[in-house]
């Protein structure tokens, strides 16, 4: 049946009555049920192991850079060093044993994390390499990319310093 008809037919009422389940517990069942769902919630918690968690840790941070790239527009805050420094939460590295596990010195990750440097295409490999290519480098390389176009449209310091570089400028008339 078309929306059109249904409507005719059936009351707004009526057809949110036939696809929403009403419950009618007591109160005191009320607060039975959600201690049943509560327990339940536990015995399924204490069946999880370390490494369900960290791959759900994992994919939830994946899914956050993921969600954050689909906007269109850029946010200071959850840069490239955001996502890694909770990708190093995620895992419980410290700096220094995480860099040891890319292969880079620990002053290089520093520089990344503080912002004082952009990582390079062996960093978004290696991550992905690290993650098991759950999180891939092609995202990571996306969250710089993100990054340098709000860089590039805002900055128009750069555009001053950069027209001294720029001889024979064209003249167009419109």
């Amino acid at each position: 049946m078309k929306n059109k008809t249904l409507n005719q037919k059936y009351t707004d009422k009526e057809m949110a009555d036939s696809f929403v389940f009403r419950t009618s517990l007591s109160s005191d069942e009320k607060i039975q049920s959600d201690a049943d769902l509560k327990e339940f919630r536990a015995k399924l918690q204490e069946k999880t192991s370390s490494t369900q968690i960290l791959l759900s840790r994992l994919f939830q941070l994946k899914y956050q850079i993921e969600d954050y790239l689909k906007k269109p527009t850029y946010d200071t805050e959850r840069s490239f060093a955001y996502f890694l420094k909770i990708y190093l939460e995620t895992l419980g590295k410290k700096h220094k044993e995480f860099a040891n596990d890319i292969s880079i010195k620990e002053t290089e990750l520093s520089q990344i994390l503080n912002k004082h440097r952009n990582p390079s295409e062996k960093i978004f490999i290696r991550l992905e390499i690290h993650s098991n290519k759950i999180i891939p480098a092609i995202t990571w390389f996306k969250l710089v990319e993100k990054q340098k176009e709000f860089e590039i449209m805002t900055d128009n310091g750069i555009r001053v310093r950069e027209r001294s570089h720029v001889n024979n400028i064209l003249t167009i008339t419109t």
